[in-house]
């Protein structure tokens, strides 16, 4: 397995499959081709179908026409067999003659990939020897030691220095979430929840008061997400807002020292970088349950951490997060990140904290271990139809768009008169 570096990353959202790696890819061809007249960018499948409503275009445009012009050309229909999230980049001389072509994939978390072949990437050395949950909660249990140990004994030694940045990022995410007031940008209109839900949940009894500011920290990280604003791939933009939620509420509420919650980084990374390299972390590829379905299984094996959990109640904690997401869809109402992907983080969070609770009061003994939930997800989200991955064509997206044609007909409209109706 790679780095933690390489999953948990700093960057602008809204989305980490569709923004941050195509902007990356653009980087990428721009660095190889400085020369070029013009360019063309081919979007297939996902990436097409949801790129307007991610800002795809604007990511890609941002590095490539200071150099020279480019269009964009988009495929929703195509998907070429290696992922969901293809692109074609084309380089053009004067003459209007191919410079040179690249076709590469974003997979998830702001990764970028060749398929099968290796051209212009340098592979990332492999950090971590061992692949599953399974070899690696063995190694703890042999040695005495925990989940973040594992991590301290593999990574190199800067490894708690960009964790620390990692951690102040998350909460400089969450406190710009909660004092930024006002709709989020796109067709919905959408206004943010984080800062009323903070200011509510000081009128509740401690006991509501808790769950009540972890959905304010999740909303708010999220929303600042959904609005362009940076925040930490944990492990995707999507799902961004679940662990700084918990590890926000835990240090604040419990006084936990930032050694203590980087050691909990630690140890979600570890749980998110198995599912990285043995499934995927792409709503495009799994459908939600690898993005928010991945964050609550990180953030579940953070909390136990933080609260002393063995390497098999934290196993344990993590299963259960993963578990109860299985078969959740990505299915964006109008490609953003927005609807049902901003409450999704919200009761993620708590649901972490409760399989916490749970793990917590077993001795970690359970049937179903984490590698095996993995694979099932593996599984179920490859067998998903794709309108139900990140292509905004079945489900709640649908849902949307024919309520809205509905109240069109309804006010005997035209489609420029759709976007004064809200949705109920």
């Amino acid at each position: 397995m790679k780095s933690l570096k390489e999953l948990y990353r700093i960057g602008k959202g809204p989305s980490s499959s569709h923004t941050m790696g195509p902007q990356k890819a653009a980087q990428t061809f721009a660095a190889h081709n400085k020369d070029a007249k013009s360019f063309e960018v081919t979007l297939y499948g996902s990436l097409a179908a949801t790129g307007r409503g991610h800002m795809t275009d604007v990511a890609i445009d941002e590095v490539l026409r200071p150099i020279a012009p480019l269009s964009i050309v988009w495929q929703p229909k195509v998907f070429l067999p290696y992922h969901p999230n293809g692109m074609k980049f084309v380089a053009f001389d004067a003459e209007g003659n191919r410079m040179n072509e690249w076709i590469c994939y974003s997979v998830g978390g702001g990764a970028l990939s060749e398929g099968e072949k290796s051209r212009w990437f340098n592979n990332k050395r492999e950090v971590y020897q061992k692949n599953t949950l399974h070899e690696i909660q063995q190694w703890c249990e042999n040695h005495g030691r925990g989940y973040w140990e594992y991590v301290d004994e593999c990574e190199d030694e800067d490894i708690w220095e960009y964790l620390m940045e990692v951690w102040r990022a998350m909460q400089e995410a969450v406190e710009r979430g909660i004092d930024h007031e006002g709709a989020l940008p796109g067709p919905l209109k959408l206004p943010r929840k984080g800062p009323i839900y903070y200011v509510k949940a000081s009128g509740y009894k401690q006991s509501l008061q808790s769950r009540a500011l972890v959905y304010a920290y999740a909303l708010s990280v999220s929303e600042e997400n959904a609005s362009g604003g940076t925040i930490v791939t944990a492990p995707t933009c999507g799902s961004c807002g679940v662990l700084p939620a918990v590890l926000y509420h835990l240090a604040k509420g419990h006084k936990f020292s930032d050694t203590r919650i980087l050691h909990a980084l630690a140890t979600a990374g570890i749980f998110g970088n198995v599912v990285k390299q043995n499934a995927s972390i792409s709503g495009a590829d799994v459908g939600c349950q690898g993005e928010v379905g991945v964050a609550c299984a990180m953030a579940s094996a953070a909390a136990c951490q933080l609260f002393g959990g063995s390497p098999s109640q934290i196993e344990y904690a993590a299963e259960m997060g993963l578990e109860h997401h299985l078969g959740m869809t990505c299915d964006p109402v109008c490609g953003l990140v927005q609807i049902p992907c901003i409450e999704r983080n919200a009761f993620a969070a708590t649901r972490a904290l409760d399989a916490n609770l749970y793990a917590s009061f077993s001795d970690g003994t359970h049937s179903v271990s984490f590698d095996r939930v993995v694979k099932v997800m593996k599984q179920t989200g490859h067998d998903l139809p794709s309108l139900y991955k990140e292509t905004s064509t079945g489900g709640l997206a649908q849902a949307y768009e024919q309520h809205m044609r509905k109240l069109a007909e309804q006010a005997n409209s035209n489609e420029e008169d759709i976007s004064k109706f809200g949705y109920n």
